[in-house]
């Protein structure tokens, strides 16, 4: 296709005029938003290293009390969007979220989505809707959107997670406010509990649950004991991975973000097409290498790391004498209900 004409080769009295009137000129600028082939991703390769992180995060924590920070945060920002947008790619937002002990950070609700991946300590939990989730390594918690939660801990080390949300998308439509509230009463009542066993739902009245969001906690040693057996019983199968799901409908646990947890056999190498949704990968427990591109991380437990979309990726389990986790969030959700979800190769 021929070179489009630029902005400039245009007199500037016609541009001004247009400027006025509130008009632009699409051409100078039509294969920056249509690029040829494929889209060019603002969104970079970048890696967040726990050890760097953890020793800012715990100075925060004696930098700011929790009353005046509500919700002590180190955001993950990816370069390529530029550190003020505070985005990890165009519609996922992380973030490394402390609570030391004794701490409540106060109730409220907004509209992005979000999840809680644990990264270290005990004794902390998150109540969400009425339903108090303990929060331990490794389990991943659910906030919705609209849903009030709180933080509170009770032990006696500080606690740790990984919060992702959709925030930079619900941002980007100018739909994105918080709403803070009061602290909540308690159910007995537990999710993780209530559909702990694969294939069996409650129904109590002959009927499914009406709830968009009927299961709120999803415990690390419950998803890493199917990991395990998914290992042994499909010795031959390449990808071991699991999809966290609403355990009512099997769709993805919330509308716009997916998140999966993968484990890498002692050794392996598993290569992974190029895909349309970036992905953010997260070490649970091991020692793993990513490549893409140009580009390679080691990650150890607990570090961070996100690649953009359209790029095939190599994950490498390092140890031979183990198994490495991770836990994986991704745009696939979003991508499929915007009918652009595609792989290549």
């Amino acid at each position: 296709m021929n070179d489009l004409g630029r902005l400039e080769d245009l007199p500037p009295d016609y541009v001004a005029e247009l400027r006025a009137l509130n008009l632009v000129p699409l051409w100078p600028s039509l294969r920056g938003v249509l690029p040829p082939g494929k889209p060019r991703p603002q969104t970079r390769a970048t890696h967040w290293p726990y050890a760097t992180l953890k020793p800012l995060l715990l100075q925060a924590g004696e930098l700011t009390p929790i009353e005046k920070a509500e919700r002590r945060v180190l955001v993950l920002a990816n370069p390529g969007h530029g550190l003020d947008k505070m985005q990890a790619s165009a519609a996922m937002y992380l973030g490394m979220q402390l609570l030391l002990p004794g701490e409540w950070a106060p109730s409220h609700r907004h509209t992005p989505n979000a999840v809680r991946m644990v990264v270290e300590g005990e004794g902390a939990w998150t109540t969400v809707d009425g339903e108090q989730c303990p929060m331990s390594r490794g389990d991943l918690i659910l906030t919705p959107t609209g849903l009030w939660h709180e933080h509170g801990h009770d032990g006696d080390q500080p606690v740790i997670w990984l919060d992702v949300l959709d925030l930079p998308l619900v941002y980007y439509m100018e739909a994105s406010y918080h709403i803070n509230g009061e602290r909540q009463s308690v159910s007995a009542s537990r999710s993780d509990r209530a559909y702990a066993h694969s294939g069996i739902v409650p129904m109590p009245v002959f009927e499914r649950s009406r709830k968009a969001y009927p299961m709120l906690r999803y415990p690390w040693v419950q998803a890493r004991a199917a990991l395990e057996s998914l290992a042994l019983d499909q010795p031959d199968l390449e990808t071991v991975q699991i999809g966290y799901v609403n355990p009512e409908t099997g769709e993805a646990a919330e509308n716009i973000l997916g998140f999966y947890a993968l484990m890498l056999r002692p050794g392996q190498t598993l290569r992974l097409p190029a895909r349309s949704p970036a992905m953010v990968f997260h070490l649970i427990d091991g020692h793993a290498g990513i490549g893409c591109e140009d580009q390679t991380f080691t990650l150890v437990e607990a570090d961070t790391a996100c690649v953009p979309g359209y790029t095939p990726i190599t994950l490498v389990n390092h140890r031979a004498d183990a198994p490495a986790f991770l836990f994986i969030a991704d745009e696939t959700p979003l991508h499929r209900k915007l009918g652009v979800y595609e792989v290549r190769g």
